[in-house]
């Protein structure tokens, strides 16, 4: 492996999503460990475009150093801020990070960025693709069913989800990630609001099959399977204050599960991630039945890397440290 520690690194944190803080968190424990290691990195937040913070400090605040918008992140990607980069370690979550909208804006430069392509970022943020895209690679997923800005009439919803898989079930934004914006609605009274809580991150609802099971993902870097891992949240589910929260979750790596579901859930995994085309790592997420069914609810192209966080757990487990974790994302981005 080349001296990767020459190279120029330019880190997106923040952004303008609903997960810009889980952002900030993630990009801290990336900045912070890569200066560690002696890589050169230069930090950078697209949501304020020309108008950068002074010091790593400001970045990371939970207060905003100014204005953000996406307006902004198109003028910071094309300014000079990343002149003589070689390349871009994302960092960011949620639309404008994980959506193919960053990338495509890199690649227009010519710039070498983390994580998947435009296509692949852009077909696993759509919830609705992705799981098109697992029935057709024979993935299992929760059935679904598509809410549309125009479909207002409630009632003609709630036939359709008793129609299809009844109640309860799994109300969330098309194309959103970090749990924001879901909803399990126990009962039919609960889904208007539900509903209402989810368009304001999309346009485009998902309404999925509740499945009872146990809280299960799988990393993967290079295609290459990491140690399941299992999440054990105080909430019921994993919600975003049990994702970001210390103390809310316990999380058993490897996950107790006998091997052959295990070596199961590895190529449901693996046939998740080339469903939609995903290179370089990911986290791919499941519930596990009692009776051991495994059903996949989506793929994150660009996973966590907070003190709390999934994958990093994960390649721990198979004796893979942060930094070397880090270090193997960036060659895969620069190879």
């Amino acid at each position: 492996m080349e001296n990767l520690k020459n190279l120029k690194i330019a880190l997106l944190v923040g952004g303008t999503s609903p997960e810009r803080e889980v952002s900030k968190s993630s990009g801290k424990s990336i900045y912070y460990k890569l200066n560690e290691l002696g890589f050169n990195v230069k930090l950078i937040d697209p949501a304020y475009g020309l108008n950068q913070p002074k010091n790593e400090e400001e970045f990371f605040s939970e207060k905003n150093y100014g204005e953000i918008s996406n307006i902004n992140c198109g003028k910071a990607i094309n300014s000079s801020l990343l002149d003589n980069i070689d390349l871009v370690f994302i960092g960011l979550h949620g639309k404008w990070g994980e959506d193919g909208t960053i990338q495509s804006l890199l690649e227009l430069r010519g710039l070498k960025y983390t994580g998947s392509d435009v296509l692949s970022s852009a077909t696993a943020m759509n919830k609705l693709v992705s799981k098109i895209l697992f029935q057709h690679y024979d993935v299992v997923t929760p059935k679904w069913i598509v809410i549309k800005k125009n479909d207002t009439d409630v009632n003609v919803i709630k036939e359709k989800i008793n129609e299809f898989f009844g109640f309860p079930c799994v109300v969330k934004p098309n194309d959103q990630g970090s749990t924001i914006g879901i909803t399990i609605c126990k009962e039919k009274n609960e889904l208007e609001e539900a509903i209402q809580q989810a368009r304001k991150y999309s346009d485009v609802v998902l309404i999925e099959e509740f499945i009872q099971g146990r809280e299960i993902t799988v990393g993967l870097i290079d295609s290459a399977e990491l140690p399941i891992l299992e999440i054990r949240p105080k909430h019921g589910y994993y919600d975003y204050d049990c994702k970001y929260t210390s103390g809310m979750s316990e999380y058993l790596v490897p996950a107790d599960i006998p091997g052959d579901v295990a070596k199961h859930l590895q190529q449901q995994a693996l046939l998740a991630f080339n469903a939609v085309n995903a290179s370089s790592y990911a986290r791919i997420d499941f519930r596990l039945t009692d009776d051991f069914k495994t059903y996949c609810l989506e793929v994150n192209t660009l996973p966590g890397m907070t003190s709390t966080s999934l994958v990093p757990k994960m390649a721990k487990a198979a004796g893979i440290d942060f930094g070397s974790l880090l270090e193997r994302i960036i060659h895969l981005a620069w190879k």
